[in-house]
């Protein structure tokens, strides 16, 4: 099977200093902040390490005015949103920065819906359904993603980890839209803070035609 080796990697829900530090010095394109305080790896410091890398703000069903505000304070150039946000937050949304809309994937989840998000966001980004919006290391039914036929780009979430790799190759060759991949709670060592090893192991498998 011919592997396409260039994958987006995105390391979510960060908010120790010195690991964001460490990260950056990685393979990787995105760093995930989490401005949603339900959350275990919610981001509560008021520095955030300069990097070269993307900074991905991540919001539940926030108000614009506060995203607005942190991407001003920030300088934030990506947005993504893990809530109920309809279409017309997105398009308000898009003109202040790149959005990454993230859809909860279970059995009923009905792939036609999305289409109408398409044009206002720069990826969409696919987890497992859980109340707890992201972050449950739980794993969805990749099959469902056979039936996507959108245009737009995709970024895969939920309970990935090593021994994924050879699947996440494997879908990448029938769904030629998946153009990334989400790493949380599978490489932590507790919430928020990243196993550097384990991230670069993932980094350079899946970067390896060979795995």
């Amino acid at each position: 099977i011919y592997w396409r080796n260039k994958m987006i990697i995105k390391v979510c829900g960060l908010n120790n200093g010195d690991n964001i530090n460490k990260l950056m010095k990685l393979d990787l394109d995105f760093m995930g902040i989490i401005f949603y305080e339900k959350s275990s790896r919610f981001f509560s410091s008021a520095i955030l390490p300069k990097s070269e890398k993307k900074y991905v703000a991540v919001f539940v069903d926030e108000s614009l005015d506060v995203i607005k505000k942190l991407i001003n304070i920030y300088k934030f150039e990506y947005v993504q949103l893990h809530g109920n946000e309809d279409e017309k937050f997105c398009k308000e949304l898009s003109s202040f920065c790149n959005v990454i809309k993230a859809f909860r994937i279970d059995d009923t989840f009905d792939l036609n819906d999305i289409e109408k998000y398409s044009k206002y966001c720069k990826y969409f980004l696919f987890d497992t359904f859980t109340e707890s919006y992201g972050g449950s290391g739980k794993k969805f039914n990749w099959d469902l993603l056979l039936n996507y036929d959108h245009k737009k780009d995709f970024i895969l979430s939920g309970g990935i980890n090593l021994e994924l790799i050879s699947s996440i190759k494997k879908l990448k060759n029938q769904l030629p839209n998946l153009i990334g991949v989400d790493l949380n709670s599978k490489f932590e060592i507790k919430p928020g803070l990243k196993d550097i090893n384990r991230v670069k192991k993932f980094i350079k498998s899946i970067k390896n035609e060979n795995t």
